[in-house]
């Protein structure tokens, strides 16, 4: 045993970090579905700088980088000492629940949470 956390979990890492970000919008997975659309990750691209140990604490941030088209998201893992021990992006985009279609622009409900929460903030 190495000690060191298994490589997969990071994804599990994004993951928990883009629910928390969606949230801040209003636009979790239930609400993103009763509102017609699904986003399936298509793209994930994780780079390791340094091992995460068991029983380690970490801090993961995620940060939206496109979302007119696609949803695109950055994320870094860190450390308590501030080290950056990986980062990484999603790629998801919108797929119509009612026809499986997808959709090649964000949804009009996306936009909208995304400006109301810009609003908010200023």
């Amino acid at each position: 045993m190495l000690g060191i956390v298994w490589h997969g979990h990071y994804a599990k890492y994004f993951e928990i970090a883009r629910c928390a970000l969606l949230e801040t919008i209003d636009y979790d997975y239930l609400t993103m579905k009763a509102t017609g659309y699904v986003w399936p990750v298509v793209d994930l691209h994780v780079r390791y700088l340094a091992p995460a140990r068991f029983g380690q604490t970490l801090r993961v941030t995620a940060r939206m980088l496109e979302y007119e088209y696609r949803l695109k998201l950055a994320y870094e893992i860190h450390d308590t000492e501030g080290r950056r021990l990986a980062k990484g992006t999603t790629v998801q985009v919108a797929v119509a629940v009612d026809s499986g279609e997808m959709c090649f622009g964000s949804p009009p409900v996306l936009l909208e949470r995304i400006e109301r929460w810009r609003r908010q903030r200023t």
